[in-house]
């Protein structure tokens, strides 16, 4: 057998310069016991070769790449009110359908349109506290690019060049890495574009798995949409045939596109099972034309800026991409080229997207870097492959995040400094936060009620937001804080408002940290009123 020949080519490799007719004659009137050992390791080495081959060292090198980009802070603001949403919905069997944050549009209407997957986050926060939140994001991570790696490898038939794929779209994609629910739709488009690019291949796949996939979807993040263009492109390059240079086109039989049109209705149909009907359905919508000030004003929406090391990423991208076509007879499918002209769109014009480029454009890598040696078993080196591995994982192991350095880390971001003072003197009157921490203040003490949090949607159709930034702005500020009868604010120490505040004559500072100052209002309407005990010194 050409395993058998395999190994024993290697053993004459090792005996190189011996005589072989007295090393046969040897080999057959030597005790058994001392040829054991020679044995044992023959066999030792298959079983590595088998467990252990260096395609699995090359993947595990791409896990260790996301372990080692993830492991560090929680990164996401939005995680907090997400636990809290979680929280109330298991503890009272329903999902919260109006504010109950917030002060300023307390009793508002709201959906929670990523309850799906806010569960499982909730879940390993009380497996695990902090550390199980990150330790899911990790594995999530993990799920997507491996999911990719495999994807890469089936459109481009060399595996080293999909490990390399997927190692550059990996900073790429780090726009989003972080306990964040999104996670949950790039795994749902992971397991989409491995359908449908093996029923591009093989004329057949598991389409009847699209429909319940888009339902989870639905339920679980607004980037269903994102979902359904991508299927749809996919399904309407095959509607014509023709080549156009390096492009071609080759068109679905009528069977198949029938198949591909009734998945996409099914799928469509299944986006309304969820406990909102059309209203979640019409939210990435309402995202996308109505919520103005989210777009403009949120970090992950805006450009790609190419003066910064990811920028300078994409542009590198670009690059390549552009030399490949010019250089080499590269050949594109129709899918190929609207697939990447859609996501270099949305990458390029939100950041926010960059991890949807990655994962479209690593195949195309993979198969533009298909100058790569091949594997070559023949060549391998178990022994060596099993200590590399087993090497990575224990530094895995050992680095892995624990709850302390967890809470380290949130402590350099967000006020933890000033919730013992908050839980000692609850406020005695309305309180201005920093946006960034008002899912973090209420998930630490639900009595707290915020001015503002990232829900970025209902305080932007209460008009709260624009009164927020034009507070960041300092642009009249005593009237907007008159207008909420803020008597207490809570600003990072670097903030232009927080530096006006401090020298007002009717605002004195309660507490000051290294993150946080609290400052509280100390004019005549307050002046009857009990004030919270001062803690610290400014």
């Amino acid at each position: 057998m050409r395993f058998t020949g395999q190994l024993e080519g290697s053993e004459t490799d090792f005996n190189e310069g011996v005589d072989t007719g007295r090393a046969s004659e040897r080999l057959f009137t030597e005790p058994s016991e001392k040829r054991q050992p020679v044995r044992g390791l023959t066999e030792l080495r298959r079983w590595l070769l088998i467990a252990f081959p260096f395609p699995v060292v090359l993947t595990m090198l791409v896990v260790a790449l996301q372990f080692i980009m993830t492991r560090r802070g929680m990164g996401d603001p939005d995680i907090w009110w997400h636990l809290r949403n979680a929280e109330y919905l298991l503890q009272h069997h329903q999902l919260p359908r109006y504010d109950m944050y917030s002060f300023t549009v307390a009793g508002h209407s709201w959906i929670n349109h990523e309850w799906l997957a806010e569960v499982p986050y909730y879940l390993a926060w009380r497996a695990g506290g902090l550390a199980g939140v990150k330790s899911l994001s990790i594995v999530l991570i993990c799920l997507i690019f491996l999911g990719l790696l495999y994807l890469c490898y089936k459109t481009s038939g060399n595996f080293k060049a999909s490990v390399a794929a997927c190692c550059f779209s990996t900073f790429l994609a780090t726009v989003s890495f972080g306990p964040r629910t999104i996670l949950f739709g790039y795994v749902y488009l992971i397991v989409l574009l491995i359908i449908l690019q093996r029923f591009c291949s093989k004329g057949r796949a598991p389409l009847w798995l699209i429909p319940p996939l888009f339902c989870l979807w639905a339920n679980t993040h607004g980037s269903w949409l994102l979902g359904m263009i991508i299927f749809l492109i996919i399904a309407a390059a095959g509607l014509v045939k023709g080549r156009w240079g390096r492009v071609e086109a080759t068109p679905w039989t009528p069977s198949q596109l029938r198949k591909l049109v009734v998945a996409w209705l099914m799928s469509a149909s299944a986006l309304f099972v969820n406990p909102f009907g059309s209203r979640l359905v019409l939210y990435p919508f309402d995202l996308a034309f109505r919520q103005k000030l989210n777009i403009a004003h949120v970090a992950e929406w805006v450009s790609v800026d190419f003066h910064n090391l990811r920028g300078k990423l994409v542009l590198g991208l670009l690059v390549v991409l552009l030399l490949s076509a010019l250089v080499r007879s590269f050949p594109w499918s129709l899918t190929e080229l609207l697939l990447l002209l859609f996501t270099l769109y949305s990458g390029l014009t939100y950041m926010r997207f960059l991890f949807l480029l990655a994962i479209i454009v690593a195949p195309i890598i993979a198969k533009i870097l298909d100058f790569f040696p091949p594997y070559r078993r023949e060549r391998d080196t178990p022994l060596m492959n099993t200590a590399v591995v087993l090497l990575m994982i224990a530094a895995m192991v050992h680095y892995w995040p624990t709850t302390a350095e967890l809470q380290d880390s949130v402590a350099q971001e967000y006020p933890a400094e000033i919730l013992p003072v908050l839980r000692a003197h609850p406020p005695a009157g309305p309180m201005l936060n920093f946006y960034l921490w008002g899912g973090y203040l209420g998930w630490n003490d639900n009595r707290l009620k915020m001015f503002v949090d990232s829900r970025v949607d209902i305080f932007e159709y209460a008009g709260v937001l624009q009164d927020y930034l034009d507070l960041l702005a300092v642009k009249e500020p005593q009237s907007i804080l008159d207008k909420y009868k803020i008597r207490y604010v809570l600003f990072p120490r670097d903030e232009p408002l927080t530096y006006a505040l401090q020298h007002d004559p009717e605002w004195r500072v309660l507490h000051s940290g290294k993150v946080s100052i609290l400052l509280e209002r100390t004019g005549e309407e307050f002046k009857g009123t009990a004030a919270m005990a001062t803690s610290g010194g400014p």
